[in-house]
């Protein structure tokens, strides 16, 4: 069996379905849409696509193709995206298994051409179209966590600009009035003498 095209860590789980009975043009289109996406919206989108409800958008194989309502050239594919579905399920009891959460986030999909067969026949012989689909899934905790603590450190630096430009008019607040108050003492010493 061969390898996977992404290394994976302790925080991943991964699976693999070997030669599906999908085409390799809606196997990419399908891959690169569900690429990056979190766990249960790439599932929501697989299972709108089956159901018909919402179409895959087409990017890289649009000849011909025509567009849907809301976005440019579009298809179900739905055998496909359930072949795909099945895949990204296994990915994900994968994880349960290895005991990760549940937050989970499609780091790396991908479809690879298979090994060519034959239609059985007596006529003129045609290939079956057939892919492999790899699906590596990751826990988002971690992302999370930096995420919070890029936006906890943004807030703390926002929160010392604004103390340096407190300081800042307090300094200038109390020249300021260190002036008016050294202006009162001249005046008093003045009206003194």
């Amino acid at each position: 069996m061969a390898g996977y095209s992404f290394e994976t860590k302790d925080d991943m789980a991964k699976s693999s379905g070997r030669s599906l009975n999908v085409s390799m043009k809606q196997a990419i289109e399908i891959c690169n849409h569900v690429r990056g996406r979190p766990l249960s919206q790439a599932k929501s989108l697989l299972q709108m696509a089956i159901d018909m409800k919402r179409p895959i958008p087409l990017k890289r194989f649009v000849n011909g193709v025509g567009h849907k309502h809301g976005m440019g050239p579009g298809r179900y594919y739905p055998k496909a995206c359930q072949q795909i579905l099945k895949v990204i399920e296994s990915a994900e009891s994968n994880a349960k298994n290895k005991g990760l959460g549940s937050e989970l986030r499609v780091v790396h999909i991908a479809a690879q051409t298979a090994p060519k067969q034959w239609h059985y026949g007596r006529k003129k012989r045609s290939v079956f179209k057939s892919a492999h689909i790899e699906v590596i899934v990751q826990e988002m905790k971690k992302d999370v966590k930096l995420k919070a603590e890029r936006k906890v450190k943004a807030d703390s630096k926002t929160e010392t600009a604004s103390t340096t430009d407190n300081k800042a008019d307090n300094k200038i607040g109390n020249n300021t009035e260190n002036k008016k108050a050294t202006e009162n003492k001249t005046v008093k010493s003045d009206a003194k003498e």
